[in-house]
């Protein structure tokens, strides 16, 4: 099953990723990666779906779709160095797959951030992407 990076939250001051599952009258409800628990985030909670988040390249900017895939792609099916390895390596992987990252803008606290969140999609759904704009293409069937 392809991974649906609009339904996948981070929660500030949470760890970890979460799939939205619905909405309620107090916020959304979310189901984690992990362990597959159900809570309610309200509406102060700051949730960020990952197909906002882009990083800085010296083009400008880049999905995190995008980044995954060139993880992906460098890392075929090992793990991503977690966020405990060394800034060096941390930088030397992502000089490997997006060699033109702004270093002025996207620091290793960053770089800590998309390594872990790369390893956990891994683990509990798949690095296949639904593709957005196929389906904003695609026409609506009739009933």
């Amino acid at each position: 099953m392809k991974t649906d990076l609009t339904k996948t939250l981070s929660v500030s001051g949470q760890h970890g990723l979460f799939h939205y599952v619905a909405q309620s009258r107090s916020g959304a409800i979310v189901e984690a990666f992990s362990d597959k628990k159900r809570t309610i985030f309200d509406f102060k909670s700051r949730i960020t779906t990952l197909a906002d988040i882009s990083i800085y390249t010296d083009e400008g900017e880049m999905k995190l779709q995008q980044v995954f895939e060139k993880l992906h792609e460098v890392l075929g099916d090992a793990e991503a160095p977690g966020s405990k390895s060394s800034p060096e390596e941390l930088k030397a992987l992502f000089e490997k797959a997006v060699p033109d990252y702004d270093a002025d803008r996207f620091y290793v606290s960053h770089m800590k951030k998309v390594v872990d969140w790369y390893n956990e999609i891994k683990r509990y759904a798949s690095l296949e992407f639904t593709d957005p704009e196929a389906e904003e293409e695609a026409p609506a069937e009739e009933a």
